[in-house]
């Protein structure tokens, strides 16, 4: 996809949905992210071409190896900002997640690294 962040926040939807409900369909991802059935399509075709995202014959949105791995390191990056700017900086709740998920896809690797070791937080288990 030609626009990184907007793969990376459909990766991580993916991703959060099939935790939360054990599968997802393209209409799950429309409605967490507010946006269009046929934008997700489009999103998941992009996806499905480079390998991230498969969908079964029942039409549910499957994260391949790579896009799961992907994904995984997209949220562990929001978990990390949003702990940071909330528990070091004091930042308010919905402003952290609000920022973070912002954040999470212009951050260095280095940078996650560095608020990882300030924090004292451990590599999170996904």
């Amino acid at each position: 996809m030609k626009n990184r962040e907007s793969a990376e926040t459909y990766l991580k939807t993916i991703l959060l949905l099939s935790r939360k409900l054990g599968y997802v369909r393209s209409i799950d991802v429309a409605n967490e992210l507010g946006v269009s059935k046929p934008s997700v399509s489009n999103a998941v075709k992009k996806l499905r071409n480079e390998g991230l995202v498969n969908m079964d014959d029942s039409r549910f949105l499957i994260l391949t190896d790579e896009g799961q791995k992907y994904a995984k390191s997209i949220f562990e990056r929001h978990v990390v900002i949003e702990n940071f700017l909330t528990d070091i900086l004091n930042v308010d709740e919905e402003i952290a997640h609000k920022d973070a998920c912002r954040l999470e896809h212009i951050v260095s690797s280095e940078t996650v690294d560095k608020i990882k070791e300030f924090g004292g937080e451990e590599k999170l288990d996904n």
